[in-house]
């Protein structure tokens, strides 16, 4: 049986990112498992059988985290919505420099604005209750 990839000619922007992102997980989690293979196998007498484990289980795990993850990216259900949210994702109107640059200016400025205000609702409460205990 052939691999044949489905719908080879459309989403390919979206199945290359999904690839690039599941390939860095990949490698993060077959590093995890070398560390802690690394500090939780009994040093032995043999040290090449150590070795084999620490680094041939994590190679294990990749090779079959990657197989898993070609075969779930060739299945139709999930290829047709990464189609469908590459031709989405065409159709955004993104935001120019200038644009970006106003609206994240006014957005910091409304956190710190609002940050402050909450800070002195807390100072009157703080002073407010600590009247009234001690009057108490």
């Amino acid at each position: 049986m052939a691999l044949q990839i489905y719908k080879s000619g459309q989403g390919r922007y979206a199945r290359i990112g999904t690839a690039a992102g599941v390939a860095l997980v990949v490698l993060i989690l077959c590093y995890y498992a070398m560390v802690v293979l690394e500090r939780h196998l009994p040093s032995t007498d043999v040290w090449s059988f150590k070795l084999y484990i620490q680094y041939g289980a994590p190679t294990l795990l990749g090779v079959g985290l990657v197989l898993l993850a070609a075969w779930l990216l060739n299945k139709p259900n999930f290829v047709d919505f990464l189609i469908a949210t590459e031709s989405e994702m065409k159709k955004v109107s993104w935001s120019n420099r200038a644009e970006l640059l106003g609206s994240t200016t006014v957005v910091i400025v409304t956190v710190f604005l609002m940050a402050f205000i909450i800070w002195l609702v807390d100072m009157a409460f703080l002073a407010f209750l600590t009247k009234v205990l001690h009057l108490w």
